[in-house]
Formats: structure tokens, sequence, C-alpha cells
């Protein structure tokens, strides 16, 4: 008798004795009988189906967008996970109304920045110029000036007191990035001598006026969102040789300039329209507000434990930064060395504070919007206005001790605080915006920080080689695994198309 055969007349005889049963039973017994039926069906309710796809992606930024994007290309199914209620991760854009919109994250891009540049391309967004027609704005030790950054010194100003550190050091730095591989930095020959200071100790010995230590430390601020005693010199270096791409070294000055720099161009329809089409390609396949609690490894495949869904697959790529993919709970353990690279990475302290005028009222003065300054809480500001000038949006970076100091203070005694400097900087019509508006990075609960992972001395050299080696079938993406633009849009994408070979590989 065959098993089939077998469960037919088990079934037949199950149906046919509870036939008997209920015609001899008793009304009180036959209304008792259904109600233990039904609830014996109510326990027996089916478990929700485990999806099963080829690979799952943890994080809708751009890393995690564009290795989906890229596995769904290459004809496989894959899942995005992410623990926010909207994609782009520390992209976001501002909408001003009317089909305005400005960034309350990431903003610009520039020369070398090939691949979030290809990226657009291909989605059929466009770019604009950062306005940059006028003179810049330099204040330092309560004296304001301006500055064309058409000079030698780019966005730096050119003030005759720092400028000869301004241009012996920033060479000097240049020059020694070359020696450190933006692959393995760890690898380079004075890697160990390197490492072993910061950038300040370096500064301290290598320069001459406190004032150009002030403003190193102030650039440092809105580009890392730290001091340079927080900062290893190997970091520094590679974060310099980062600035670039295979053809073209990488500089100092590009991270910091508007012209030829870092910040030339914004995307048209602000920059978190890049992972907004992304995702509406994907559709189902990216989850909202599903956070990865736990990420299995057996039987040569990966499980997923999220908020709203568990998934089976092939491999997972994990796309946060070093320090959120560390409070994953993973089975087996991660390495040691990966797991202790995790404790020493904290993401940068980065607060962008914004107001939004009726009109770009400092361009009629001749000023771009661009600042420097070693006074007061914001170290740089930008013009972040709508392409069509319509309105008018000033924002200022507030970085390192100074956004630890923001952080305790009142909202409104930062709001204040921050157009009071903004007036110094470019007159009284600032202390009066249509809106005032910030974006607290360190106490978004899905980034912990921004602009990038900090490396303190020692950390490279020692843990270093974790940082992308995967674990089994996990793998790592994010900008802080990218090896050029590392910290950047352009650095998050670059590590979500390696990532996306390395399992399609198998």
């Amino acid at each position: 008798m065959s098993g089939r055969e077998s469960t037919r007349r088990g079934f037949l005889g199950a149906s046919i004795a509870t036939g008997i049963g209920a015609a001899i039973a008793s009304p009180a017994d036959a209304r008792k009988h259904h109600r233990h039926k039904h609830k014996h069906r109510k326990r027996r309710r089916r478990r929700p189906i485990t999806p099963k796809v080829d690979y799952v992606v943890v994080g809708a930024g751009f890393a995690g967008l564009t290795a989906a994007r890229s596995i769904a290309g290459a004809g496989k199914s894959v899942m995005v996970l992410e623990a926010r209620d909207r994609v782009g991760g520390r992209v976001l854009n501002l909408d001003l109304g009317n089909g305005a919109v400005t960034e309350r994250g990431g903003t610009f891009v520039g020369p070398t920045q090939d691949h979030v540049l290809a990226l657009a391309e291909a989605l059929g967004i466009g770019l604009f110029d950062t306005y940059d027609t006028g003179d810049n704005v330099y204040l330092s030790n309560g004296q304001r000036s301006t500055f064309s950054d058409t000079s030698p010194t780019g966005s730096a100003p050119a003030d005759p007191v720092i400028l000869p550190d301004l241009t012996t050091v920033v060479t000097q730095l240049d020059q020694m990035s070359t020696e450190v591989p933006v692959d393995a930095p760890w690898t380079a020959a004075k890697a160990a001598q390197y490492d072993a200071q910061t950038l300040q100790s370096w500064l301290e010995q290598n320069s001459v006026t406190p004032q150009f230590r002030q403003l190193a430390t102030t650039a440092c601020e809105p580009i890392f969102g730290s001091e340079s005693r927080e900062l290893s010199l190997l970091y520094v270096l590679f974060y310099i040789a980062s600035s670039g791409n295979e053809t073209n070294p990488g500089t100092f000055e590009r991270n910091f300039n508007t012209r030829q720099g870092a910040q030339q161009w914004r995307f048209q329809g602000g920059s978190q329209l890049i992972p907004l089409k992304i995702a509406s390609d994907l559709g189902s396949s990216v989850v909202l507000s599903s956070p990865v609690r736990r990420i299995v490894q057996s039987g040569g495949g990966v499980q997923v434990v999220s908020d709203k869904v568990t998934v089976n697959a092939k491999k997972v790529i994990v796309a946060v930064p070093p320090t959120l993919a560390g409070r994953i709970d993973y089975s087996p353990d991660l390495p040691t060395e990966r797991d202790q690279f995790t404790q020493r990475v904290p993401q940068g302290s980065l607060v962008k504070a914004g107001a939004v005028y009726e009109k770009p009222w400092w361009r009629d003065k001749g000023l771009t919007g661009s600042s420097v300054s070693t006074d007061g809480l914001v170290s740089a500001t930008f013009d972040d206005s709508p392409e069509d000038a319509g309105l008018g949006v000033l924002f200022g970076f507030i970085g390192g001790d100074k956004a630890r100091q923001f952080n305790t203070m009142a909202p409104d005694d930062r709001q204040s605080q921050v157009l009071a400097e903004f007036s110094t900087l470019f007159g009284p019509e600032a202390g009066s915006p249509q809106r005032y508006f910030e974006t607290n990075w360190t106490a978004e609960p899905w980034s912990r920080g921004c602009p990038v992972a900090l490396y303190g001395p020692g950390t490279l050299t020692a843990y270093g080689p974790a940082l992308r080696k995967p674990v089994g079938n996990i793998h790592w993406a994010g900008t802080e695994t990218s090896n050029y633009w590392n910290g950047y849009m352009d650095g998050a994408v670059r590590s979500g198309d390696r990532a996306a070979k390395e399992v399609l590989a198998g």
C-alpha cells in the first residue's frame, strides 16, 4: 500500500468515525465537539512562509541599493532590508514646496567621482553647478575678510599669516599620501610610523603658526566630523589618496574645494533622488522599517532575521557603517579581528544646520555663500539653494567638539547661535529666515554619526585587513569600505558595485 493510499484511507476512516460520533451524540456534545474542533484549527494556523532569494542586502543607502541593482540586473533575486522608513541612508532631501528641494545629508559631487556620476546618468538624473560666483568669506579671531577661490589656494583663505604653512604642509601631506595604497593602507612602508601618531601631533611638528593649525583642525570638522587629535595620520593620508580615481591621484585640496573639487556639482532633484529611483525600480524587493537583528550562517547559506521578515539566501551583503554592522547578532560569532574592528571605528560627529530665505540675497552682495570660520560653532557654509534660485538656502557644518557642544544646547539656543553666526558671515539678513532646519546625524539611530567612520592611532595597522574581508557568506559594503572617495556618495556606490561582483562570482 502506497503512502498516499495509507494517508487517504486514514483520512476517510477518521471522517467516518467523526460522522458516527456526531450522529449518536447529544446536541450539547455536538456543540462542545464543534467548539473543540474550531479551537484546534486555530492552534494549527500556518506559520509565515520564510522567503528565499539568491541574495540579501542589509541597508538601503547608496551602497546597498547599488549592490541590489547590480544583482537584479544580473537576473538574480534580491531582497533589501532597511531599518528606516525611507531609503537613502545618510542622504536625505528636504522638500521646500513647489517642487524645490534642498539636502539634509550628502549633497555634492565632483571630478573623479566617476561611479556615482555614471549611476546618476544611467538613471536620467542631471547635474547643475554649485553656485560659485563671487567671493568666499573667512572669519578668524574676530576678523572677517573675503577671498576668491580662483586663487592658487582654492577654497582655503589666502591669509598671508598662514600662507607659508598652507603651501608647504598641504604639499607635504599630498606627497606623503602617494606612499599609501588605497586598497590596503596598512601595507604602506611607513604604515606603523604614520599610524602611531595623530594628525594634530604631526602638524605640531611640521608647521609654524598656531593660526594654520587652527585652520587645519577647522577643516577636519566638516570633512571628518572630528578634531585633528582624533585622527590617525595614516588614516588622513589614506583619505587624501582616496580623493581621486585610478588615473588621478588624490589631493587634500580636492576634498575641500568647490571649483574642481568635491563640491563642484549638485544633482537635479536632490541627491536622494538617486536611491529613490533605484528603490522604485526594485519595487517590493525593498522592505522598509525592518532592522536586521540576526544573521545565521549554516548549510552553505545565510538566514537574515529582521523585524518584519526572515529571509534565507545564498549570501548577504551588509551595507551599513561598521559600528552598526557590529550591533547585529551573528551566529556563529564573527572572527575576533572583525568584531574588534567594529568596536574601534566610530562615526564622526557632524550636524548640518540650514536656513531657507525668500531668495539667495548674499549673491547680490557678490558672495558665493561659502565660508570658512575658525570662530564659533559653524566651521564651513555653502549655498544650497534650488537650481532656479527661487528660494535661498544656506547651510553650515558643525563638527567634532563643536557638534558635541551644540548637542548640549536647547533647540532655541542652537537656532539663535547658528543664525547669529550666519549674520556675522553674510549680513543681518541671515537672522530672519523663512525656515530653519538642522539634521543631527549623531542622534540618528541608524547612522550614529556622519559623514564617515574614524580611525584613531593604531587601528588601521592592527585591524585594517578585516575591513572588506568576507566572513563566510557575509560580505561588507558601505562608503567606509571603499578604496576611492571613502566617506562620500561615490565611495558608497563603488563599494556596492564591488560587493555585488563578489557575491555574483560565487
